[in-house]
């Protein structure tokens, strides 16, 4: 099984080593690692690990708490293949997708994200949501500025506004820690990209349209 693993650990020479050899001992095969902090002294990573199913997680978690200065933020299961550059390979798609550009980012998000869903909302009314997310899905009633990440009834958020669609965009994680502020700024990179496509408003209307909806924002072609 593929694990994403959060630490905070003191940014100084040989702390991360700490942190690998303890990994390697407890069964785990690092694949890869990401710095997503650094500052005061203090670092925070994100390492994907690839373990035996039987590999139990508090294993992984008692091991790493036996490093002095190291927090476990969080241990959560994830999807994205290290070492790929996936967002790059999904906007390249989505520019061919037609009618579905919508539904495919929304697809993949919880992917790139090491998330469990995300859904696209028009006045807290779900348009489309990828398919592990609940069926009674209840959005927040104000829709912030701008990508904003927030802990509601223990489900860690983003939230964010899609202007030019009159839409939000919810990308929910159950497992593992909030959102940190650099997955907030990867998501609103990759949705700039998006609503800066040609064709992203004209299909969004043509797919709404089709399911027998009106068109958010009066959106036409």
């Amino acid at each position: 099984m593929l694990l994403r693993v959060r630490v905070a650990l003191p940014d100084r020479p040989g702390s991360l080593a700490q942190v690998t050899k303890v990994l390697g001992v407890a069964g785990a095969d690092i694949t890869q690692v990401t710095v997503l902090d650094r500052g005061a002294g203090q670092a925070v990573d994100d390492i994907t690990v690839f373990c035996p199913d039987s590999t139990p997680r508090q294993a992984l978690l008692k091991s790493l708490q036996s490093v002095e200065g190291v927090t476990v933020e969080g241990i959560w299961t994830t999807r994205e293949a290290p070492g790929t550059y996936p967002e790059l390979e999904i906007l390249k798609y989505i520019t061919t997708a037609g009618d579905r550009a919508l539904t495919t980012l929304i697809d993949s998000l919880p992917v790139l994200f090491s998330a469990d869903w995300a859904a696209t909302a028009a006045e807290r009314r779900v348009v489309y949501a990828s398919w592990r997310a609940p069926q009674d899905l209840v959005v927040p009633e104000e829709v912030p500025s701008r990508p904003t990440a927030l802990t509601q009834d223990g489900l860690h958020l983003i939230h964010a506004p899609l202007p030019p669609l009159a839409l939000s965009l919810l990308l929910a994680r159950s497992e593992g820690p909030a959102f940190h502020r650099i997955e907030v700024h990867r998501l609103t990179r990759i949705l700039e990209i998006f609503l800066s496509l040609p064709a992203t408003e004209r299909s969004v209307a043509r797919q709404l349209r089709k399911e027998g909806r009106q068109a958010p924002g009066g959106a036409h072609e």
